[in-house]
This record gives C-alpha cells, sequence and structure tokens, in this order.
C-alpha cells in the first residue's frame, strides 16, 4: 500500500515487522493496542487508515461449537463467514467468503438465490480469517482456511490468489499451503489458473451429477462448461499442480441419489486422483429440494466404495444457526 509505505519511509526499518506482526500475528483490533509503536505512530495511522476493512455486525453459536459472524464491509456489502471446530483438539477451520452473495444461480444453494453483490478484495478475504485469530480462545485457535462461504472464488481470481498468497506467508498470516483449500463450481479457466499458482494448495469442485442433463439442472452455468471440459481442467490440474482434487457431492433426494447415478459418477472418475465428499443437503427457507435420507447417503456411499472411488460423507456443522453448506444468506441485512 504506497500510503502506508509513504508513513512509515522516515521509521526504522524494523517498524514495519512490528506492524505485519501485530496486524497478522496478535490479537490486536486497532492500531492504539500496538504498544510496540511509538504513541505518535499509532495515532497517526488510526487516523489514516482502518485495521479492520470488515464490521461485525453479528455473531451466532451453534450447538456443535461452530459460530458464524456477519459482517458489513465499508461500502455496506454483506458477507458471512464461519469457523467450524475440527477433529484436531484445539484447532478450528476458517470457511471463507469471496464475494458478497454469488452470481452462479446453484439452485440448491441460499447464496445463490442471493444474487452477487460484489467481488470482494483480497484484504477483506484475509481480515475473515483475521477476526476470528485475534478473537480466538487458545483452545480454539484457526489453523485451515478453505473458500467454501459466499462467493464463486474463481470468479473472482485476482483477489483471491492475493488473499490466498496473505495466507500462506510465513512473515503474514503463515498457514500452511497445505491446510488452504480453494472450492469452484467448475471454472476451467480458474483452475487452470490456480495449477500455474505454484502453490500446493487444495482443489475442491462442485460436482452434484455425473450428467451433463442433471448438473446443467443444478448448477446453471454448467451448461457453459460440460462434464468433458471440466474433466480435462481437474486432470491437467491433478498432473500440473501433483496434487489430488475433491470432488464435493451434495445429495438430493430423487434427483441425484440414485444407485444407477453411483454407478456414472465412478465412471466419470475412473483413474483421477480424486476424493468425494458427500454432502448431506441443508435446508433453508424456499428451498425446492428435499435431503437424501441418511440410508440413502450410506448406500450411495458404499456404491461408489464398493467400485473403487474413495468417498466418504461430509459431518455436518452449523445447520441450527443456518451455517452449514449451502445455507449462507446474510439475512440480517438482506431481510431474509
Amino acid at each position: 500500500m504506497p500510503a502506508l509505505r509513504q508513513m512509515l519511509a522516515g521509521e526504522p526499518r524494523y517498524r514495519i515487522d512490528q506492524l505485519r506482526r501485530a496486524v497478522y500475528r496478535e490479537s490486536a483490533t486497532e492500531f492504539e493496542q500496538i504498544l510496540t509503536l511509538p504513541t505518535s505512530l499509532r495515532s497517526a495511522l488510526a487516523h489514516q487508515f482502518r485495521f479492520e476493512s470488515l464490521d461485525s455486525v453479528r455473531s451466532e453459536t451453534s450447538s456443535d461449537g461452530t459460530r458464524k459472524t456477519l459482517f458489513r464491509t465499508a461500502d455496506g456489502a454483506p458477507v458471512e463467514t464461519v469457523q467450524m471446530p475440527t477433529e484436531r483438539a484445539g484447532a478450528t477451520t476458517i470457511c471463507l467468503s469471496s464475494q458478497a452473495g454469488c452470481g452462479m444461480g446453484c439452485t440448491f444453494c441460499a447464496t445463490g438465490a442471493m444474487g452477487l453483490t460484489r467481488n470482494l478484495t483480497g484484504s477483506e478475504i484475509v481480515d475473515q480469517f483475521l477476526h476470528y485469530r485475534r478473537r480466538s480462545a487458545a483452545n480454539r485457535t484457526p489453523d485451515r482456511a478453505v473458500f467454501m462461504g459466499m462467493g464463486e472464488p474463481l470468479a473472482n481470481l485476482r483477489e483471491v490468489k492475493s488473499a490466498v498468497r496473505l495466507l500462506v506467508d510465513p512473515q503474514a498470516v503463515g498457514l500452511s499451503p497445505r491446510r488452504v483449500t480453494v472450492s469452484t463450481v467448475g471454472l476451467p479457466r480458474g483452475i487452470h489458473a490456480m495449477a500455474g499458482w505454484g502453490l500446493p494448495v487444495s482443489l475442491a469442485i462442485s460436482l452434484h451429477a455425473p450428467d451433463d442433463q442433471v448438473r446443467a439442472e443444478l448448477v446453471p452455468v454448467a451448461r457453459r462448461f460440460p462434464l468433458d471440459t471440466l474433466m480435462d481442467a481437474s486432470r491437467r490440474y491433478q498432473q500440473q499442480a501433483r496434487r489430488r482434487v475433491t470432488y464435493e457431492y451434495t445429495l438430493l433426494d430423487g434427483v441425484n441419489d440414485s444407485l444407477a447415478q453411483a454407478a456414472d459418477l465412478t465412471r466419470l472418475l475412473r483413474g483421477q486422483r480424486c476424493h468425494l465428499n458427500l454432502i448431506p443437503f441443508n435446508g433453508y427457507p424456499g428451498a425446492r429440494y428435499r435431503p437424501t435420507p441418511r440410508d440413502g447417503i450410506r448406500a450411495f456411499r458404499d456404491a461408489l466404495r464398493a467400485r473403487g472411488l474413495r468417498a466418504t460423507i461430509r459431518r455436518t456443522r452449523g445447520r441450527d444457526i443456518s451455517g452449514a453448506c449451502g445455507q449462507l444468506h446474510a439475512g440480517a441485512l438482506t431481510g431474509g
């Protein structure tokens, strides 16, 4: 940031390191709390810059420990972010939003019904993670970031790339690249771009159907990018990035959950370095679908495994606060 560099131009070089550490690693929530900086510099920074780019509007905590926060950007755009406990003791995952709303229009997702307000900047994305890091207790330290909140990350490629680089920079947030996952509905151009980042971050692709007709009903952008094109992009990513891809598959009763579709799915993914995440559908007001019964989900998983496909059922978290997969809708600021 040129203005910040200009302000620090006359300061000792170590001031930059003190400021960076306070912003990315410590619990300060305003410049006045950075006691390693002189009072005059703290005052000047507070006068000219915002310490946090997002305003917290409301937080809710689920019975399972998941925490959802509704933010407002400086220009009033609504953003929701979720902090989820993990199986690893003392750690949490932050589910980041890359856009305010979403323009993909997926028919089983509350965020898709919102439409797109705007892309988030890289700093607004990273600030979601930092909000929780600064305020988390020692037994709930965020150590993983997944771009699975509001928005389509690869439709905001430049800012998402900027955010990812800050998240994995040892001099900034400092996450392991393998603890960062970018999820996409399947934009081939963005997948190709990610493969060239040179960062071993994980890629998750929302699949949801093994054929173009059903997938286009669920994910409208699939009309532009049929499965042949998407699978080609995914295979190239696996080869170039040398990483396994995760496919996300939300199970909808009577739509994409038959054993015949399980067989089609294994044929589609045969020979790939991949894992399949089966996601129970999380309802929301106005949803047109029903969740596949639990026995049906297990039968679908077992049919995949019997054909040699690695598949697991994702554990649902935050459903009682509308914080589970597909439920984010920023209702407090949009009238929902």
